[in-house]
């Protein structure tokens, strides 16, 4: 987590559920008390041979318990590779679309894999005079939201003035999410898209001179087939859900329903156009049903953004694309490492920040395509809390940091550096949030996509070289088919709830 403050990187970060006792969670204490009780019953019974074989064997186990590996201890490794290949086993982790297999398909009903299933995209009423909104309704943490696509020249270009002025910016975009009462949750989806040169082909199809000499279409050809080979385009969206809880008591005296939950949402849609072109956004588009299946199908298959802007650009896809094609046709059992989606492979992590924190715009690296043909994603999920909880968790974070600075001293231990450093984000935390900042929760995830027939791990490699020195990489392995989810699909699925509701 981390204060939105000026710096909106350079907050502290932390883990959101330190371990209460020796940085172990009260599941693991418990199990090391467990696991210590046979050998001091042995020791006190005056066996010491049969107290050390208790001791090794148990010592082992307490490892795979407490210890990580990338991630998570060896014991929970098992039970997700336990789960993992009873899916595959029993087909539930295999999926085809409806339309491949035969069966009758809704053009308004999504068909669409994995975590996906849970969520619907109803139609919300005529917003303003940009026509109907898609509702995005995740039944399984039971929020709701919309998702608008950005049109924005990016950071690489900046100054440091610039960018700070931009993270000052977005942190106070922040703050006001975490004063209203109805949002909660903002994900910033950016998408690296090979540019296959559509615009510019349909464009030359009307403008070209028939008349035109044979030397300069054959150059004008050379140049297009070097550039456009090269050429990567952006797209950028930004997602922004409430809880049902908060929209339920405002969306009946709306009007109850869908409709009641959408006129509730447009008013704080309404409300963050500007400070979303004052992050430098040159436009903010609110996707219809349409656009938003098109934005989930781009994801699945990169190659199908050609076809879909080319359809617009002739005026033969005014129809837009039905949400029953919004998936891919083919999603077979994902393997431990990857998820296969029709012709394609994608490789997904979890980006760690580092513990002294970054600047804005330092995740960029992760965006820069080293291969023609190659597809990058990043995503960014924050959550704002509100100031009740905020409190409570920073008290809670210094109170713990306090203890275990105390036990150190009491018991004649010096204070570490990292000790010291947490002591004094604890209260950094705790006098900004009284000053009125707010406690962000976020989650940033990344990936690569390739073709099927592509060497998959030679990208990832790539992806993993830009993030040495700067960030690190937690490849999510037997969930990438979620893990895609996160960081491709502007949904705004990718940051799990708060376990406990308070930090």
């Amino acid at each position: 987590m981390s204060t939105s403050n000026v710096r909106i990187y350079r907050g502290l970060a932390r883990r959101e559920h330190a371990g209460w006792i020796m940085g172990l969670t009260p599941v693991q204490a418990l199990t090391c008390i467990v696991l210590a009780v046979p050998v001091l019953w042995t020791v006190s019974a005056g066996r010491f041979f049969a107290a050390l074989v208790l001791a090794t064997i148990c010592g082992i186990i307490a490892c795979l318990v407490v210890v990580p590996v990338r991630g998570r201890p060896a014991f929970r490794w098992l039970g997700h590779l336990v789960l993992h290949q009873l899916g595959v086993l029993f087909g539930w982790s295999r999926w085809q679309s409806k339309a491949a297999s035969g069966l009758p398909v809704d053009p308004d009903e999504p068909d669409l894999p994995g975590v996906l299933q849970r969520v619907s995209f109803p139609d919300g009423p005529v917003f303003k005079d940009r026509g109907r909104i898609a509702l995005i309704h995740d039944t399984g943490d039971g929020r709701w939201g919309a998702t608008a696509r950005l049109t924005h020249t990016g950071v690489g270009m900046l100054s440091n003035e610039q960018c700070e002025r931009l993270a000052s910016r977005l942190g106070n975009l922040l703050l006001s999410i975490g004063h209203r009462d109805v949002i909660d949750r903002m994900s910033l989806s950016v998408r690296t898209v090979p540019d296959d040169g559509t615009e510019y082909s349909v464009w030359r199809s009307k403008h070209e001179v028939d008349a035109a000499p044979p030397l300069a279409r054959q150059a004008a050809d050379e140049l297009d087939r070097t550039i456009g080979a090269v050429s990567v385009r952006h797209e950028i969206f930004v997602t922004i859900s409430g809880t049902e809880d908060a929209l339920r008591k405002p969306a009946a005296a709306a009007g109850g329903g869908t409709e009641g939950r959408a006129r509730v949402l447009y008013r704080v849609l309404d409300g963050l156009e500007d400070p979303l072109k004052a992050l430098g956004a040159d436009s903010v588009e609110w996707l219809s049903g349409s656009a938003l299946a098109e934005a989930i199908r781009t994801g699945f298959n990169p190659d199908s953004s050609a076809v879909l802007r080319a359809g617009h650009l002739t005026g033969d896809g005014q129809q837009g694309l039905p949400k029953a094609a919004a998936g891919p046709t083919e999603a077979p059992s994902p393997p431990r490492r990857r998820y296969d989606h029709d012709a394609y492979s994608t490789v997904s992590y979890s980006v760690l920040m580092p513990e002294a924190g970054t600047v804005f715009g330092s995740l960029s690296p992760l965006l820069a395509v080293k291969t023609a043909g190659e597809r990058r994603c990043l995503a960014i999920h924050y959550e704002v809390m509100d100031a009740r909880r905020a409190s409570r968790a920073v008290q809670n974070y210094r109170f713990r940091a306090g203890v275990l600075r105390d036990y150190k001293s009491s018991k004649g231990f010096s204070a570490s550096a990292s000790d010291e450093r947490e002591a004094s984000g604890a209260k950094a935390q705790e006098r900004a949030v009284a000053a009125g900042h707010s406690i962000v929760r976020y989650a940033a995830a990344s990936a690569v996509t390739v073709p099927a027939h592509w060497n998959v791990e030679d990208h990832a490699a790539r992806l993993e070289n830009d993030a040495a020195g700067r960030f690190r990489l937690l490849r999510l392995d037997l969930a990438q088919d979620s893990a895609f989810v996160a960081a491709c699909l502007p949904v705004g699925v990718g940051l799990p709830r708060a376990r406990g509701g308070v930090l």
